[in-house]
Formats: structure tokens, sequence, C-alpha cells
């Protein structure tokens, strides 16, 4: 570790005593499959199949040759629409081979979003499901009348089923028929770490999603670096609930598993409690991946008591707050004792900070922890960019291999995250102490100016969380003649808990200043979300203010 040259100031570089690696993907990939091929790579419980390594390097080079023999070639790009499945991660992996940029698109667009992904990206080919629950993806590819005029560049698209092999899947295996391995190596050895390798949207907590650029050398190091934090080794089993689509799933699940040989475990193609608690107890799973609210969800499923789940040890709780009521629960009744919190965002491939196991359950619930090694992380004045002194609030920078290559086709975007520098600007509020530890206050978009005072909405919700009978908050201001904003606090009880708006409101006095009292109090049952669990505190705001206005 590195000492601050200035400790009185919020800046905090970590070295590392391993080395970052200067390696593509798929040679990295290499390396691990030779030292593991009988291992198990995946096991995909709602597909019934598993994979060794050998067995998903094979497929890997197959379909990779069938993308090469159907005139793909690198930095082309092909995206993705799908749930969790083999696939997906094939096709994860099988474009790496031969770097074409995957595109990871949501599986929950509609045909608007889908279009404006497709046409963003310049997306060329594209891997899709039939259908998912109501979403009728092949419907919505004829309503925008694909491959079409509406997205010019794409003009390729395969179906297929997860549960059954598809012409169009068959038909791109054929085509790489003649790419002789040679041909495929060569592909390979043309590529840097450098290179471009995936495109993600990010997750639309605060509007329409920009497309993060991302690198081999970005994504490969953030899950190494990742799965040393959390001791991960070839023996070790990660239960994987949350979407491939999203950083936590293709970066910090699938490459943290297949960077060191560990197994990847899919419980279902979609967030599903019982299936997470089925999986654990049949395959042994030893880690646990999750956004709080999924955490919630299995530790109070009806049949939660029935389930061995005594394997795990590990994972990463990440996207959102965890009370420490919460922790203490995943701690004991999970088992997962080395349980870390994380924080990042997609555009810094994703992880930038994480707890560790040694720490203190003050430490895993208040803080975010520590940024990994080999990265760089500042507190700055929102108003003149400098320095803030240690224990100050002030936006979140950070600096290092790990920073996106920008958004794609948007340089004024991107030359708005990411200064002269090379420090990306996160948008998020927060502290650090001596130590190098961070702890999040609050987004700079969501901090309530009340009456001329900055109330952060996270110190809210971390006394509301304490209460007993609350599952879950989200603060957020609304518009006030009189006060600038007011502020509105959404509220979910425990099952059966009973409070009422007066009870929440003499809480919240008994713990906070008189001005961070919250003057609307709203009972819920769920929360606007994105796929990943993350709160949409932008609808929320947008819901409420219509109610208030309806009601003046």
């Amino acid at each position: 570790m590195v000492k601050n040259d200035t400790p009185q100031l919020s800046y905090f570089h970590r070295g590392g005593d391993t080395p970052l690696q200067w390696a593509t993907i798929p040679d990295h990939f290499r390396s691990v499959v030779a030292k593991f091929p009988d291992r198990e790579a995946i096991v995909s419980c709602h597909q019934g199949r598993r994979l060794t390594y050998g067995e998903l390097s094979r497929l890997t080079d197959a379909l990779a040759k069938g993308l090469l023999g159907s005139g793909f070639t690198k930095g082309e790009r092909i995206g993705v629409w799908a749930t969790d499945n083999i696939e997906w991660l094939l096709v994860q992996m099988a474009t790496a081979r031969i770097g074409v940029i995957l595109v990871n698109i949501n599986p929950a667009y509609r045909p608007r979003e889908l279009e404006y992904a497709l046409t963003r990206s310049k997306v060329q080919g594209l891997f899709v499901m039939p259908s998912f629950k109501s979403s009728d993806y092949l419907g919505m590819l004829k309503e925008l009348d694909l491959p079409g005029p509406r997205c010019p560049d794409l003009r390729t698209i395969v179906v297929f089923d997860p549960m059954s092999e598809t012409r169009d899947w068959l038909d791109m295996l054929a085509a790489g028929e003649g790419v002789t391995n040679a041909e495929l190596d060569g592909a390979t050895a043309a590529l840097d770490p450098d290179d471009p390798i995936n495109i993600q949207y990010t997750s639309g907590t605060t509007g329409f999603p920009k497309a993060v650029l991302l690198s081999h050398f970005n994504i490969l190091n953030n899950a190494l670096f990742s799965a040393h934090a959390m001791h991960f080794t070839e023996n070790d089993r990660l239960c994987v609930p949350v979407p491939f689509y999203h950083c936590f799933g293709m970066v910090l699940a699938n490459l943290l598993c297949l960077s060191v040989g560990a197994t990847l475990v899919l419980p279902a193609e979609h967030y599903d409690a019982g299936a997470v608690l089925k999986a654990i107890e049949a395959e042994k799973c030893t880690a646990l991946h999750g956004v709080p609210t999924m955490f919630i969800g299995e530790l109070e499923h009806e049949d939660f008591s029935k389930y061995d789940l005594s394997s795990l040890r590990t994972g990463i709780m990440a996207g959102a707050t965890c009370p420490e009521a919460l922790m203490k629960r995943v701690m004991k009744d999970l088992h997962c004792r080395e349980i870390l919190i994380g924080y990042g965002q997609t555009e810094a491939s994703p992880l930038t900070h994480l707890t560790d196991a040694a720490d203190s359950i003050a430490l895993r619930t208040q803080t975010v922890g520590r940024n990994l090694p080999h990265q760089e992380v500042k507190v700055i004045d929102v108003e003149t960019g400098s320095t803030v002194p240690l224990g100050s609030v002030g936006e979140i920078c950070f600096r290092g291999y790990h920073i996106m290559r920008g958004y794609y086709g948007d340089a004024d975007a991107t030359n708005k995250a990411i200064d002269d520098a090379g420090w990306l600007h996160s948008g998020d509020l927060g502290i650090m102490d001596n130590a190098g530890y961070v702890r999040i206050t609050g987004r700079i978009k969501d901090m309530i100016i009340r009456g001329g005072e900055n109330v952060y909405p996270a110190e809210i919700e971390e006394w509301l969380f304490q209460n007993p009978k609350v599952a879950q908050a989200a603060v957020f201001g609304v518009p006030d003649e009189k006060m600038g904003e007011e502020i509105m606090a959404w509220v979910q009880l425990h099952e059966g808990a009973e409070v009422n708006e007066d009870e929440i409101r003499s809480y919240c006095r008994d713990g906070l200043a008189h001005f961070k009292v919250p003057r609307y109090v709203e009972f819920v049952d769920e929360f606007p979300m994105t796929v990943t669990g993350k709160l949409q505190k932008f609808r929320m705001r947008e819901i409420a203010s219509e109610r208030l206005s309806a009601a003046v």
C-alpha cells in the first residue's frame, strides 16, 4: 500500500503486491483452461446443463469460428438480448476471442429502447431469445421491422432457445466449419489488451442510458482483483442471481469466476429467491452475489429454514446501502461471514471500492471500503474542484486502469465525465477517512436543498433502516414553494408490521436534526427499480410530484 503524500486531504492511492495483468481476455482464459480443463466452469440449473472448462473452451471456439465465417471482424459489434444462460456466456467469450465488441442489451427493454441501443452502438449482429415472460422479443423485432432501415447497421440476427438447439444457432456454428484453428488463433493474436471489447449501457437510475465502452484490460483486471479480495480460488462456487447484461453479472460474476477457475452457478434465468436457495444447497455454493433487495428476498422466503446453506462463505453485496440488521442476518443466517460490500459504476469497469473480510460490521455497513489495488480516489469540492479535507463531503472521483475508454459515439459526454487529468467524476457524494475508507452520502442530483440547508438522503435512509419495522426506505426531494424542496420518504414495512406517518416522523426526530425530518411519508409495497435492483429515485420524484400537484 502506498502512503498518502497529503494525509490531510481526501486522496488515496493503493498499490498492490500483485501486478496488473497485461493480457486479453482470451489469452488469460486459455491459461486457466490449461490448468483446470476438467473442473466445472458453469452449472445452469434451469437449463439442466454443466460445462467443464475444457468443454466451455471448445464451444467458445466453435462459436468464434462461426462468427469469423459469418464475416464478423475485430471492432465490429454484436448485441445479446437475453436472460442469464449458457449461450449468453458463450457469446461473451466468443466475441472476446476474436475482438468483436459485445453490446449488452437489457432484457427488459421495449422496442424504443432496443432501437436506441442498436443504433447508438451501430450493432451489426444480434443474438436474441424468442421470448421471456411478457417480453416477446421476436414480436418487438417484427414491430421494428428488423433487420431494416431503422437500424441500418444490423445485418445478422441469430435467434436461440436456451432449452433446445435452433436452426439459427446451428447455422452460425456451421458457418465456422471452414475456419481453421490457425485462423482463429491468428485473430486472437491480433488483439491488444487496450482494445475495446464491451459496450454496457448505464443502468438508467437518472434517465436515458449512455453507452460505456470498456477494454480487455479494464474488465479483466477488475475481475481479477475482485476475486483476490474475495480470496477466490478454483475451489469456489459462486451462485449468480444478478443479470449478465449488467457489469455485476458479466464482470464480477462471469469473468471473476473464469479468471481463477471457479464455478459459476446459475439458479434461474431471472432472479427467483427460491431458486437461489435451492441452487446454493444443491451445488454447495461458497459465495453469493446480489443487491440488498435480493438478500432480503432470500432471507424472508417462506422456505428459507428448509435449506442447508452452510457451504456459503463470502460474496459481494452492492447497489445500495446495507443496513446493519441485514448485514448481521446475512452473516449469521446465510453463513456469509466474509460478505463484502462493493461500490462502483459501469464507467469504472465497475468496481472501485470493496470492504475486507476482516472489517468490522460498522465498516461494512457505514462505508464501502477502500479502493481496489492500482486505483486512485479523491473527494473534491463540487463548486471549485479542489480536493477537500478528510471528513468533508464532496464528489468522489476515480483514476486508474479501470476507467472506461469513453461513451461510445459521444465525445461531449465523455469529456464531461472524465477531466483533462484523467479523473472520472462519479456524480456521487461521499466522505473519506484517514484510512481511505469512503462513506457514500448520496448523489449530487439527489442532494436536497431545503430552505438553504443541504440534506443528504442517505443519512435519513440509514436512520430509517435502523427501525425494526422498516424493510426498505428511499428519501428524495420534492418541489416546495416556500422551502424550495421538501423531504419525502417512501417506506416499505416488514410483513405484518404496523406504523403510521406520525410515528415515522417521531422516530426521525429522535435521531435527526429537525430540518432532516421528512415532511411527507408514504408507505409503499414496492419501488421503481432497475432490473439490477437499484432504486430509481428520479421516477419516485416524478410520481410524487404529480400526486402533490394534483392534490393542490
